[in-house]
């Protein structure tokens, strides 16, 4: 990772370093967002061949093989929503796969921790790294609109159809009681109530304690976790698995709104101490996927830099 990101650094000029490049303090690391706007940081567009090459390799470093093909779709599926908006009348934003922002925080070859991101609509990826470990890898936001191709030459694709396939399946396994506590509300929330906070709020009490959960259901919910948490490389993933395991899912809670199935707006939430997962499907008609893992006290790494007292600027 410390390799590839000085490559990239290494490839830019001085006026692309100025745009890519900020201490690893500054308070703009622990700004993030999916929509599609402005950002500090260093695009595509403004990158040559061998530049872009290179930030795609940076940002595969931090994916799983399969996590960075969702990634590559993500930033791909610009030019399937650009149609669909032109055609429809409703232009929001150029959609477009050139707008995905590549930023590092310090040096990735000094002794400091040191961080990189890439971000853009419905990808928001972020890494804080020091000397050979990996000192968080929250906020990971992934999203897809349309959440499924319902025309043209990628009919029938859903990018992040698994982690949404996986959850249903879950619901349809409850009794009624568990259902009952499971669902909160018969209409979704509009979006991820966390949005993109820098500190997102635990909503401890609600939803159903996983230890109301027999066998096979804990198996199910471990397997969706998986799939939020296995988009980062196996060493990493199997670190943060391993903790989930060691204290155990009773105290996690699963959390579900809106409809049982892709029919209609749906969201759900898994969380259990500092760990928080939101999905959901709610805009243009059930067809556009909001979903984040987030580590409430360390995303950005501040848990760890707490711990070893670097936080000498407010964030």
């Amino acid at each position: 990772m410390s390799d590839a990101a000085s490559a990239w650094m290494d490839s830019l000029d001085s006026e692309q370093r100025s745009k890519a490049t900020f201490h690893y303090m500054d308070g703009e690391r622990i700004f993030w967002y999916y929509p599609p706007l402005n950002r500090h940081g260093l695009p595509l567009r403004d990158m040559d061949g061998n530049q872009r090459n290179l930030a795609l390799s940076l940002l595969a470093t931090g994916l799983t093989d399969e996590t960075n093909r969702q990634a590559n779709l993500i930033i791909e599926h610009e030019e399937v929503l650009g149609p669909l908006e032109a055609e429809s009348g409703h232009v929001t934003w150029p959609r477009d796969p050139e707008l995905y922002y590549w930023t590092v925080f310090g040096d990735p070859t000094g002794s400091d921790p040191w961080g990189w991101r890439a971000e853009g609509h419905h990808l928001s990826v972020h890494y804080s790294v020091w000397g050979d470990q990996i000192l968080a890898v929250t906020p990971f936001f992934l999203g897809a609109n349309p959440a499924e191709v319902r025309k043209g030459p990628k009919l029938g694709q859903r990018i992040l159809g698994q982690r949404e396939d996986l959850a249903i399946e879950l619901m349809a396994s409850l009794d009624a009681g568990q259902r009952g506590k499971a669902i909160i509300h018969d209409n979704a929330p509009w979006d991820i109530l966390g949005y993109n906070s820098s500190k997102q709020a635990i909503h401890n009490d609600e939803g159903l304690a996983a230890r109301d959960l027999n066998g096979t259901q804990k198996e199910m919910l471990m397997t969706l976790i998986s799939e939020y948490v296995g988009g980062v490389p196996e060493p990493v993933a199997a670190d943060r698995m391993a903790r989930i395991r060691d204290t155990g899912l009773d105290d996690y809670r699963l959390v579900w709104a809106g409809a049982l199935d892709r029919s209609r707006d749906h969201y759900y939430r898994i969380h259990g101490g500092q760990f928080i997962v939101e999905f959901d499907n709610i805009q243009n008609g059930a067809n556009h996927i909001h979903s984040v893992w987030r580590d409430v006290e360390n995303d950005f790494a501040q848990d760890v830099l707490r711990d070893h007292h670097l936080l000498y600027h407010i964030l």
